[in-house]
Formats: structure tokens, C-alpha cells, sequence
């Protein structure tokens, strides 16, 4: 049973800067491809960004061009650097990871984007 425990998320200007962070545990050499998502305020979940366990990571264009996802094997965590916040950027940040065919979500961490 793969575990995924997101954080880094909080308050944060419009134009400034965050990094979330999510630590997964158990059942981690099944992991193959990690996600980011995320759920803003009455909307649907929708994709951020992807990761393959060899680093090839892809973006949905919500924040394309102002993100960055990375993945350290070793420690078991994935990264996403997020720059030039919007406040259409709030939302609460959802690690996703595949291990076979099961997939397993985080409980999030909240974004929110405000001056």
C-alpha cells in the first residue's frame, strides 16, 4: 500500500513563489509515474504536471511555462516549483502516484493565492 503525504502549501502572493513537496512510503518500487494535481475552489480536479520514474515529466497548460516538477528517486519524493503564482492558481494540490495498475492519491495541501 503506497502512502503519499503532500506538503509545502500555503498563503502566497500573486507573482511569488511555492514549492510543494510529496513523500511517498510503501510499496514505492512499484511506483512507476507520478502526478500533480489540483482542485480549485468549485471546480473539478485537473492535471499539472507528470513525471515518469526515469524524470520525463509533461504539463497541463494551467501552469505550463510557470512550474517545474522534479522527482528524487532516492527519497522517495517528488517536487513542484511553482513561480508567477495567480490567485487562479488557489487550490488544494493533489500528489498522484500509478504502482501497477492501482493508483493512490494524497490528501493535498492547500494552495491559496491572495494578496
Amino acid at each position: 500500500q503506497v502512502r503519499l503525504v503532500e506538503s509545502g502549501g500555503g498563503p502566497v502572493q500573486p507573482g511569488g513563489s511555492l514549492r510543494i513537496s510529496c513523500t511517498a512510503s510503501g510499496g514505492i518500487f512499484r511506483i512507476t509515474n507520478m502526478g500533480w494535481y489540483r482542485q480549485p475552489p468549485g471546480k473539478q480536479r485537473e492535471l499539472v504536471a507528470t513525471i515518469t520514474r526515469n524524470g520525463v515529466t509533461t504539463y497541463a497548460s494551467s501552469l505550463k511555462g510557470r512550474s517545474t516538477m522534479s522527482r528524487v528517486n532516492a527519497n522517495n519524493t517528488v517536487y513542484l516549483q511553482m513561480n508567477t503564482l495567480k490567485p487562479e492558481d488557489t487550490g488544494v494540490y493533489y500528489c498522484k502516484a500509478v504502482a501497477g495498475a492501482s493508483v493512490y492519491w494524497g490528501q493535498g495541501t492547500q494552495v491559496t493565492v491572495s494578496s
